[in-house]
């Protein structure tokens, strides 16, 4: 089991100092409690105090009084030093585990989000991150302080033996100990496998919150109130049947540990009694039996937190062994600004975990530098899988994806980032001010440039309108901007960006009339010189295209431009006559 915990042993060595700290603290524990206490009490205080003829003197009786909070004390001092030092080593290993956590998120490829719920990362990166923390804290500070205990305590029992040459008392009371290393087996099966599914449970009822959270304008809308606490409360009771579970394998192991060791004291005091045990002997003997189980009893609870931690360990691991698709290349090929020029040389591709759901088959397609190319096609056509395939969202599964001739897998992930610009449908700004969410388009630039790039997306004159201008902060996934307002704050950073390759998709989608009018205008201007990948929705988004590649079932049927492709692809003209009567259907 401690086999699995050994990998993460690495995270003990910046705090290595505060570890074997703990260990040496719970070495004095052990033997103060284990051995000093029982030796000090029982054959030194207690028989000179009681004694028949009890002749010391006032300050001799003190003297031998205050041994007993001085060993309590040294005890203490130890006990608080122990669980000091290894709390703080465990708070730096969740640290680092978190962040390990964290880091791995962000260079998993996107289908692994699409096949993970948030709410179950959200539950992994916390809760179980929490529990791993627990367990090494806690596991780590029992590990060495109660088999220190148990050590010493035996060692007590066979110094009084030896005293008393009395062997087979000393083999009696320790007979015991083993019977209950079975009970602690029996709950230790059965608390990995409902540790497992109480997290498991625990991640579906963090993504039951966090999908109502997100979704709280559409239950509103469709009456969903009832339907929603109805889910989240079947969720919760499934996570309580679960959590009561556990609880009744934990607390059963305690007093079947006591039952037992009170069995092996009954046994003792039978034998005691005909073998004319002193009592003063036979109370040392109990009370280092006592002190005995305790460890074992606690051993016992260490060997449940160690299954919960497996439990935890386990569903960390699904990510952090996760293997990483996309990375950098062994040997990458520098790059600088490119110029832009795509090509797709029979590229096919399909998601799911095994592949088994095409999106792409044997596309070829050559867009030269400077294109205004747009995406056209039905739903699921393929169109948003070509576009994510150029920054590396997804890999390719054959084929491949080059940039001025350039595949772009032999190229660094920023390297290639750092030339593309994309403004998705539905855009995320951070929970931070309107200009440090501009600035993430380009981190060196001036103010003024972030503020010319708002002019150009037409963000400008409502930014200033704002109580606090530039620096209002504008919310969790700027809930306190308008859809408009957001998409504008996007396409401004996506401008300052000024990256040679602009990815739109449909990024006038929320713009009224007037002010899509507006930034169709500013986008003439600014895709000069760049080459723009458009996926339309919208048939008046294209209007300037240069270049239309039609897509049907994940392959490219048809390229040109409007007049060729209506005049002579069937798909493009009904998609196009579609769209333009119910525009003029709206109008009349």
């Amino acid at each position: 089991m401690f086999q699995r915990f050994r990998p993460y042993l690495k995270y003990l060595l910046p705090v290595r100092t505060y570890f074997i700290g703990s260990v040496v603290c719970a070495g004095v524990y052990g033997f103060v409690y284990g051995f000093v206490l029982n030796i000090v009490l029982m054959k030194r205080v207690f028989p000179a105090i009681f004694a028949p003829e009890r002749g010391l003197q006032f300050w001799q009786i003190v003297g031998l009084a205050s041994l007993v909070p001085a060993v309590f004390f040294v005890r203490g001092i130890a006990a608080y030093f122990n669980a000091y030092f290894i709390s703080l080593c465990g708070v730096r290993v969740l640290e680092q585990v978190r962040l390990d956590f964290f880091r791995k998120l962000q260079v998993l490829p996107l289908g692994f989000f699409a096949r993970h719920p948030t709410g179950d990362l959200i539950s992994r990166g916390l809760a179980d991150t929490n529990q791993l923390q627990f367990t090494l804290t806690n596991v780590a500070n029992e590990i060495f302080k109660q088999p220190a205990t148990l050590v010493f305590a035996i060692g007590s029992l066979i110094y009084v033996a030896s005293e008393n040459r009395d062997v087979w008392l000393v083999l009696l009371c320790l007979a015991s100990v083993p019977i209950a290393v079975f009970p602690i087996r029996y709950a230790g099966k059965h608390i990995l496998r409902r540790a497992q599914q109480m997290q498991a449970q625990l991640g579906t009822v963090t993504d039951r919150f966090s999908e109502n959270l997100g979704a709280a304008k559409e239950i509103r809308a469709f009456g969903l109130e009832e339907r929603e606490i109805g889910r989240f409360a079947a969720a919760v009771q499934s996570l309580f049947h679960v959590q009561m579970k556990i609880v009744k394998y934990s607390s059963f192991l305690s007093p079947t540990i006591e039952f037992i060791s009170a069995m092996g004291v009954a046994i003792t005091l039978v034998y005691a009694y005909y073998a004319r045990i002193e009592w003063n002997t036979f109370l040392s003997i109990v009370f280092a039996l006592f002190v005995s189980y305790e460890p074992v009893k606690k051993l016992g609870a260490i060997n449940n937190d160690l299954k919960r931690g497996l439990s935890a360990l386990d569903r960390l691991e699904e990510v952090l062994n996760e293997s990483v698709e996309i990375a950098d290349p062994a040997q990458p090929v520098n790059v600088g600004r490119l110029h832009g020029e795509l090509a797709f040389a029979t590229v096919n591709f399909a998601y799911g975990p095994n592949g088994n759901i095409p999106a792409l088959r044997g596309v070829n397609a050559h867009i030269p530098a400077g294109t205004v190319c747009a995406l056209v096609g039905p739903s699921g056509a393929g169109k948003s899988t070509f576009a994510n395939l150029v920054p590396r969202f997804y890999e390719v599964g054959t084929g491949s994806v080059t940039i001025d001739g350039l595949d772009v897998r032999a190229m660094r992930l920023a390297d290639l980032r750092r030339n593309i610009a994309v403004v998705s449908q539905d855009p995320v700004l951070f929970n931070d001010t309107i200009y440090n969410n501009l600035l993430l388009g380009r981190p060196n630039a001036s103010r003024e440039e972030v503020m010319t790039a708002a002019v150009n997306a037409h963000a400008d004159e409502f930014i200033r309108g704002l109580q606090d201008g530039y620096d209002t902060v504008v919310g969790e996934r700027g809930s306190l901007v308008s859809g408009g307002q957001k998409q504008r704050i996007a396409l401004a950073r996506a401008f300052l960006r000024n990256a040679p390759i602009l990815v739109l998709d449909e990024a006038t989608s929320a713009l009224d009339s007037e002010s899509e009018s507006a930034i169709q205008d500013a986008l003439r201007k600014l895709v000069v010189g760049k080459t723009v990948l458009i996926i339309a929705h919208r048939f008046s988004t294209i209007r300037d295209a240069s270049l239309i590649l039609v897509f049907d079932q994940g392959a490219i049927v048809a390229q040109g431009n409007h007049a060729s492709l209506y005049a002579a692809n069937p798909l493009y003209r009904s998609l196009y006559d579609r769209q333009h009567g119910i525009g003029e259907t709206a109008a009349a």
